[in-house]
């Protein structure tokens, strides 16, 4: 995976529990999250928790979650808000990256836990989620963010790009 991916699927529940909407477009506010989505209103199981603003997962971790344990976690059901391809997001994490027109950082990853798994009530999704459940960001700049925008690193002033 390289250092620049794309967005393959965006996904937002209005309230906390309520299942995920797949949506081509939508607005991202700075340390609020994504209009419409249960963070934005500050009512999911984490809104407490810091750079809960917005979640992404690779496209790629969920292959390999399917491949080794049989678990299909497609349309959402993985519940983070962007579905990525081609990028490494556990490295950038304390990263600045933009995703369309948002600027966003890296704040944690995105362990699994047992909400997901009781949610969904499939055994085995937080042992097969272990260092690939996605990444936590919060939104520092708005913006749009559309299904097939690029995702690359943004360079903090004064530093090279990596």
């Amino acid at each position: 995976m390289t250092a620049t991916g794309t967005i393959r699927a965006i996904h937002i529940a209005p309230e906390q529990g309520a299942p995920m909407e797949r949506v081509e477009q939508v607005t991202a506010v700075a340390r609020r999250g994504l209009e419409g989505d249960r963070y934005y209103a500050t009512e999911g199981t984490f809104a407490d928790r810091e750079g809960s603003d917005l979640t992404l997962i690779e496209s790629e971790a969920l292959a390999a979650v399917e491949r080794d344990y049989g678990i299909d976690l497609e349309s959402g059901v993985h519940r983070r808000n962007l579905t990525t391809a081609g990028i490494a997001l556990n490295h950038l994490v304390g990263e600045r990256f933009r995703v369309g027109e948002v600027v966003c950082e890296g704040i944690e990853l995105c362990e699994p836990c047992s909400y997901l798994e009781r949610h969904l009530e499939k055994e085995g999704i937080r042992e097969a989620l272990v260092h690939r459940g996605g990444l936590r960001a919060r939104v520092l700049e708005d913006g749009v963010v559309t299904e097939g925008d690029s995702i690359e690193r943004v360079a903090r002033r004064g530093t090279a790009r990596r």
